[in-house]
């Protein structure tokens, strides 16, 4: 008895699966542990997950380094300075 192929996208991770794979590149899931065409939440009225690479909406993503990390690496060169005049 020939295994079903299994579906293109994991249900559970959402990766996308090799067309000959037994489990999920990703999570593992596979046939016996959870690999079907639908998961268990669709059911769920859930909010939507975000993308690690998208800025969520309460706090959007900015470019470069905030101004108090700035003044903190100016800090630590002065100190790093001053202590090593003193050294001499």
């Amino acid at each position: 008895m020939s295994r079903p192929p299994p579906p293109e996208t994991c249900a559970q991770c959402g990766a996308t699966i090799p067309p000959r794979a037994q489990a999920c590149p990703e999570c593992g899931a596979d046939e016996r542990t959870g690999w079907r065409e639908a998961s268990i939440y669709d059911g769920l009225d859930l909010p939507g997950g975000y993308d690690e690479d998208e800025p969520s909406p309460s706090r959007p993503r900015r470019q470069g380094l905030a101004w108090h990390w700035w003044l903190v690496a100016v800090l630590l060169l002065v100190l790093l300075v001053a202590g090593a005049l003193t050294l001499r």
